[in-house]
């Protein structure tokens, strides 16, 4: 009864399970219909890279790691429990973030592949709609450049990943280069708020802080290099079952195997060259103490300036990070920690703070929700939705399910491209190109995804189900081609391979 409960369940449901038919031209106006009456609020989106779901002081997940800016936000404001990308990659989910769309519509769906042409990114509808708007820091969607960005009012920048140390900055198309004693997350942070004293106070402005933290290879600020010596995590229940052939009686696929021993697994952890488990898991936790920081600057600073109750403030991660689950470092893969992203949401004036929100978000809700805080409707390609009903404890017309894209890169061929789907209660991974194991976990009896249900008679029907939401998705939004891009280069990551075209 449970299995035909959940399949009516997963039938009936309409609203906020697909998104509406989308392409990738952008309308031709940008030009959005308004709110009758609405507040043009101002709005601070702060972004971080490779930022663990639940690497904060609050959730207890690390005991020793210290994060009160950010717990304080969580506390004031909301903490989305179930926040994810659409794909966890940087370029893919920023692209999504911006532009509110899928990757498989942008079609930046890796670090290299390029800006089609044809995107609009939401800060241009915040322009015309008379707002200030800013950049600062890591852009990196699919162009190795730092040229400044349409949407931006201010821009500051760099290229690809960028240095922790002695940063180079485009700032409006003049570049500078700071010394060696120069540390990127406090650079950014201080130019943002150095823009902020000096804006036109008359308009309302957006501010876009994109860290380059956390992002490998860590490297925390002086004061907090060392402070997390020694400290360890106890390892995940998923970590060792790949040492040996445990995880094939688990139906775990064969890839998860072979990639233990990679750029991505713990075996083998960015090729050997920089440092061990522990030690790049104490460089992470100290990176992003520096993070934190940021965050209670900007905090500060609106208090000090009396914008604190009005301003929607958003922290987030660009994708998860996996430490060690499933014998896996970093992100790509759909599962848990590296789809699940942190997520602070903070404005008093819209509603009170101090609740968690359960109900599963996603990057492209970001734009909606941002555009709403401006006092406009999004345009009908965005498949999101604002999440600004959910903050006021309205979840009656919210989605069921989320779904996921990775497609396979020329750079890191170890992970194979999924399609995934995932309720409250279930997860289905679909491989694409290899012949290996999909994969469907009971997420609520099985929170660690150990025991692999593909193929257990008593889970067919919520498999097939699931895969028929999949492909539903797929169709739905013009998702059944996987794009490809001209890749004429040795292979970054792959060891194995490292000379060939």
């Amino acid at each position: 009864m449970k299995l035909l409960s959940y399949i009516i369940l997963v039938a009936v449901i309409a609203v906020g399970c697909t998104s509406p038919k989308q392409t990738q031209s952008e309308s031709n106006s940008l030009e959005l219909k308004k709110v009758a009456n609405a507040k043009k609020r101002n709005v601070i989106f702060i972004l971080t890279d490779d930022h663990r779901y639940d690497y904060m002081g609050f959730t207890g997940k690390v005991p020793w790691l210290e994060t009160p800016n950010m717990d304080k936000m969580a506390q004031e404001g909301a903490y989305m429990e179930n926040a994810f990308v659409t794909t966890s990659l940087c370029s893919p989910s920023r692209a999504s973030i911006l532009t509110g769309q899928y990757s498989h519509v942008h079609t930046i769906v890796d670090n290299v592949a390029p800006n089609p042409g044809n995107l609009t990114f939401f800060p241009q509808y915040l322009q015309k709609a008379g707002y200030q708007t800013s950049f600062f820091g890591k852009w990196h969607m699919g162009d190795h450049n730092d040229d400044p960005r349409p949407g931006f009012d201010h821009w500051e920048s760099f290229k690809g990943q960028g240095e922790y140390y002695s940063p180079n900055l485009n700032i409006n198309g003049e570049r500078v280069q700071y010394d060696e004693d120069t540390y990127i997350t406090d650079l950014l942070t201080e130019h943002a708020i150095e823009w902020l004293d000096n804006r036109d106070k008359e308009k309302p402005f957006f501010v876009y802080l994109s860290h380059k933290a956390v992002h490998a290879m860590f490297k925390p600020a002086k004061r907090h290099d060392g402070v997390y010596d020694g400290k360890t995590i106890e390892l995940p229940s998923t970590y060792t079952q790949t040492k040996d052939d445990t995880y094939k009686d688990l139906k775990w696929p064969e890839w998860v195997k072979q990639q233990r021993h990679s750029w991505h697994g713990v075996d083998y952890m960015y090729h050997g060259t920089n440092g061990t488990f522990n030690g790049n898991l104490q460089k992470y936790c100290e990176t992003l103490l520096g993070v934190d920081e940021s965050v209670g600057t900007v905090m500060e600073w609106l208090k000090s300036n009396g914008l604190d109750e009005s301003t929607m403030v958003i922290y987030m991660g660009d994708n998860g990070f996996s430490w060690g689950e499933h014998g896996l470092i970093d992100k790509r893969h759909f599962y848990e920690e590296s789809v699940k992203v942190p997520m602070l949401v903070r404005c008093p004036e819209i509603f009170k703070g101090g609740e968690p929100v359960k109900k599963m978000v996603q990057n492209v809700d970001v734009a909606p929700t941002i555009l709403e805080c401006a006092g406009l409707v999004k345009p009908e390609y965005m498949p999101g939705h604002s999440m600004i009903p959910l903050l006021q404890g309205d979840s009656t017309q919210w989605r069921e399910r989320i779904y996921y894209e990775y497609f396979w890169e020329y750079d890191f061929p170890m992970t194979p491209t999924v399609f995934g789907v995932r309720t409250d209660q279930y997860k289905y991974m679909r491989y694409q190109g290899i012949w290996d194991q999909n994969e469907l976990y009971d997420i609520i009896n099985d929170p660690e995804e150990m025991h692999n249900l593909m193929g257990d008679p008593k889970y067919a029907d919520v498999a097939k189900q699931l895969a028929s939401d999949l492909y539903d998705w797929l169709e739905e939004t013009h998702g059944m081609n996987i794009p490809l891009k001209r890749t004429v280069k040795n292979p970054y990551g792959n060891y194995k391979h490292p000379k060939q075209y």
